[in-house]
């Protein structure tokens, strides 16, 4: 609901949702509807949210004019990824060519996989909205998961350009650049993934990739590091612990990357200290 607000929305439509569940807790489990199991909506809940609309109800609605457009690109770019794509081509009329269609298609094409035709579409996008860092990094993920990482690193520092300030972008930029895989883009990738994750440290994917492009550079010590932290944050504190005793045993105690380290294996000390 803060979200809306902030959005300029008023949040009233959140209750709306809820009353349409009004009264499934009373129902028999078997016979719930599956939101309301993983959802609880207890009386007090529902009646602080009221509380909560009410308070912005006289307020003017400020939500961007072009806000059913965002929506549709993400619902296209959500079901493309996660749906079945076969069924999400077959769902598109032959006859629609409007942008959201066409990126529903490149998506779905590039996972059937067919990538030339994924490729065509993405390109399609990028002519028309040339200015729009994600439709290029869309065609740049479709080039470098299809084996072209050297066109790839072109689309996708063509995106960073755009949008310099997105992990994302970056993070993906740095992956096509550990693909294509020489001297010279292996020590670029390293830059530009320290930046990615300056702005995210919580991408798994980015520190995966952050640390090849520092083991590739001869830093086992810091590859370590980031390895450490990538376990730490998918809860598995076994291989959390071990690549950080690693790391301390290359790098120099008292340097940045053994802090990190140290401050690893202090959390998983006082994790085990609590499980006993």
């Amino acid at each position: 609901m803060r979200y809306l607000v902030a959005a300029g929305i008023n949040p009233q439509a959140a209750v709306d949702v809820l009353n349409l569940f009004h009264g499934q807790e009373l129902l028999n489990i078997t016979r719930q509807d599956p939101y309301v199991q993983s959802h609880p909506l207890t009386s007090q809940r529902l009646t602080r949210m009221k509380a909560y609309a009410q308070k912005y109800k006289d307020r003017p609605n400020t939500q961007v004019a072009d806000i059913d457009y965002w929506y549709a690109r993400m619902v296209a770019k959500f079901n493309g990824f996660t749906g079945n794509p076969s069924y999400n081509l077959r769902r598109l009329k032959k006859s629609d060519n409007s942008e959201i269609v066409t990126l529903a298609r490149a998506i779905n094409y590039h996972r059937l996989p067919k990538p030339k035709k994924a490729l065509a579409y993405a390109s399609k996008l990028t002519q028309m909205r040339p200015k729009d860092a994600y439709y290029h990094e869309l065609r740049g993920q479709i080039l470098l998961e299809s084996g072209n990482a050297r066109s790839a690193v072109k689309s996708y520092r063509r995106a960073a350009q755009l949008a310099p300030k997105e992990a994302l972008i970056l993070g993906g930029l740095g992956r096509a650049m550990l693909a294509k895989n020489s001297g010279a883009s292996n020590n670029e990738a390293l830059k530009v993934l320290k930046r990615a994750y300056a702005r995210d440290p919580l991408d798994g994917i980015m520190l995966r990739n952050l640390a090849l492009a520092y083991a590739r550079g001869g830093n086992n010590g810091m590859a370590s590091v980031v390895t450490a932290e990538r376990y730490a944050l998918q809860s598995n504190f076994k291989q959390a612990e071990i690549h950080a005793k690693r790391a301390q045993r290359i790098l120099p105690s008292g340097t940045v990357g053994w802090l990190k380290a140290d401050d690893i294996l202090g959390a998983v000390t006082r994790l085990k200290r609590r499980r006993k």
